[in-house]
């Protein structure tokens, strides 16, 4: 390493650490699994989006019925998540979610799960949305009129 190179490294500023910032949280519906069973990538399962609803400090609405979360149980007993699905604002604006993440609670029921979510926002006032990192965390939840449910919050990445 040069001299001059080791000078500008010792004097580079460090970036701050990445910090979340809480965004909204959502309860989505689960309609019954349909279950193609195992494939050659591993044991299929699709799980149907059927509604919901979601807030957050800045955005509120619905999670529209229709989308799917794409689930592989793999070789290691965890399973890949794979949603996408469409959320419909207050005012009316329909934002698109593809989330991903890896659940490990058939070997650990304890096991966090943390997805990374990207959302496809028309321009506009939600267009941030699709202009930020975000991470997720994923739990199993009932809706308030006993339908099976996930309760998913959404951060901020800054």
């Amino acid at each position: 390493m040069t001299l001059l190179l080791a000078l500008a490294l010792a004097s580079a500023t460090v970036p701050a650490e990445p910090a979340l910032h809480f965004v909204f949280e959502e309860v989505v519906t689960l309609g019954p699994d349909v279950v193609p069973g195992q494939t050659a990538l591993g044991g299929r399962k699709l799980v149907p989006i059927t509604g919901g609803s979601f807030a957050g400090p800045d955005i509120r609405g619905t999670v529209i019925g229709g989308g799917w979360d794409w689930q592989l149980r793999r070789a290691d007993g965890c399973t890949t998540i794979h949603a996408d699905y469409m959320l419909r604002t207050d005012d009316g604006i329909v934002i698109n979610v593809v989330n991903h993440g890896v659940s490990c609670r058939a070997r650990d029921p304890q096991a966090l799960i943390r997805t990374h979510p990207v959302f496809e926002a028309p321009l506009g006032k939600y267009d941030w949305l699709s202009q930020a990192a975000f991470i997720g965390t994923l739990e199993p939840a009932t809706a308030a009129d006993g339908q099976r449910a996930v309760r998913i919050r959404f951060y901020r990445v800054d």
